[in-house]
């Protein structure tokens, strides 16, 4: 370009308005598993660039719905061991419902002989008992006959069950779960015992009601959970009417959500609660018998929009999660995320019916089902086409299809 005359350098302002927060991730830790597809954390935090420097911000300041995953796929070499499975065996009972087990090995893949199941110990594993039934007893008065009283080992008969006992060990009561603030006049004889039987029956509940109030006082239990649940558009907001918690002898109110987490004690009568998600936590550490809190909730369309189109939210006790899921306008999503909430009294069974991920040796491109248990904040990986059964310690858990 020598010939050309050389313009003039210059400088010109374009903008002078700051950036908006974005999600920063930092380089993923070290991985999970020692080969195969296992798990990296990494860490996402919500950053602005101010003066040329990046300022810490608050996670709520980032869009919510991009933000990345602290946990990604990696993997490092392929692995040489797998889980094996012997036959079932047969049904535990001539008649009725029964259970059939069968012996896992770990696998050699090369010399095809079993090695210490320590090989096999980063490896999701399948399920070793599953319910049976070896047809209709015969009648005998007075006696039950053997394995009569199992049921099949599969969840959705075990969530049904336990919904049953429920219904039925409540069908007698015709107060509502979450009873009035205060009683206005003193309830007598057997409306005194349905009065008090309403007051335990609030603890371990799921409330799905857009409004209510919940009277959490005059139990006798130490720790009482509720749970409110609204579909995924809405969020929760809860303002606390009274409050006789004892915050000297360690008493304490506890909320949680997806995105908040708070704790208090004094100062509580007419505070205000925001879940800023359609789910919410509440548990009640009581010392003294007799003291509590009474509740009053509501629901409204979310200010911002914390899901994605194709995430779904089930309640129980039961139901089907199907994936992919395919969008009205044709779309697809490349994370669709199921979230399961049950009462607190509650477990979750999760048992896959059918899966087919691809094939397994696909080492550029990853189809993977992650397993969250909310309480533990544990994640398990499933892929291939691996059926299994995961059950969790809590009320709540979280399903991530990867594709």
């Amino acid at each position: 370009c020598q010939p050309v005359p050389k313009p003039e350098s210059r400088v010109e302002v374009c903008d002078l308005n700051p950036c908006p927060p974005r999600w920063k991730v930092t380089p993923a830790g070290p991985c999970s598993s020692s080969c195969g597809l296992g798990l990296a954390v990494q860490l996402v935090s919500c950053v602005q660039t101010l003066h040329g420097q990046e300022v810490l911000q608050e996670e709520h300041l980032c869009p919510v719905a991009e933000k990345p995953l602290t946990s990604v796929p990696c993997v490092i070499r392929t692995c040489s061991y797998e889980w094996s499975f012997s036959e079932w065996s047969e049904c535990s009972t001539s008649c009725g419902n029964g259970i059939q087990t069968r012996q896992d090995f770990c696998l050699s893949s090369l010399t095809h002989k079993p090695v210490n199941p320590l090989f096999c110990r980063h490896f999701p594993k399948a399920i070793v008992v599953r319910g049976c039934s070896a047809g209709p007893c015969p009648e005998q008065e007075g006696t039950l006959s053997p394995g009569a009283e199992l049921q099949p080992v599969t969840p959705a008969t075990h969530l049904t069950t336990a919904a049953a006992a429920t219904e039925h060990r409540h069908k007698d009561l015709d107060v509502p779960l979450s009873a009035g603030p205060r009683e206005q006049t003193k309830p007598s004889g057997g409306e005194e015992i349905t009065a008090k039987r309403s007051f335990l029956c609030v603890c371990g509940n799921l409330f799905l009601n857009a409004t209510g109030i919940i009277n959490m006082t005059g139990l006798e239990s130490r720790d009482c959970t509720v749970a409110i649940g609204r579909p995924l558009r809405e969020e929760i907001s809860v303002t606390i009417l009274e409050s006789s918690l004892n915050c000297s002898a360690g008493e304490v109110l506890l909320f949680s959500g997806r995105m908040m987490w708070r704790t208090g004690c004094r100062k509580l009568p007419q505070s205000l609660i925001n879940s800023r998600t359609n789910t919410l936590i509440v548990k009640q550490r009581v010392v003294l018998p007799g003291n509590g809190v009474i509740l009053q909730y509501n629901s409204r369309t979310a200010t911002k929009k914390y899901y994605q189109d194709c995430d779904q939210q089930l309640f129980g006790p039961q139901g089907e999660i199907v994936n992919p899921v395919q969008l009205p306008d044709g779309r697809q999503e490349v994370v669709c995320r199921t979230f399961i909430t049950v009462a607190p009294r509650q477990r979750i069974s999760i048992r896959a019916l059918h899966t087919d991920l691809g094939p397994e040796g696909n080492q550029t491109h990853f189809n993977y089902i992650l397993v969250r248990d909310v309480s533990t904040m544990k994640t398990v990986v499933f892929r291939g086409k691996q059926q299994f059964l995961w059950q969790s310690t809590g009320s709540q858990a979280e399903i991530e299809f990867h594709e």
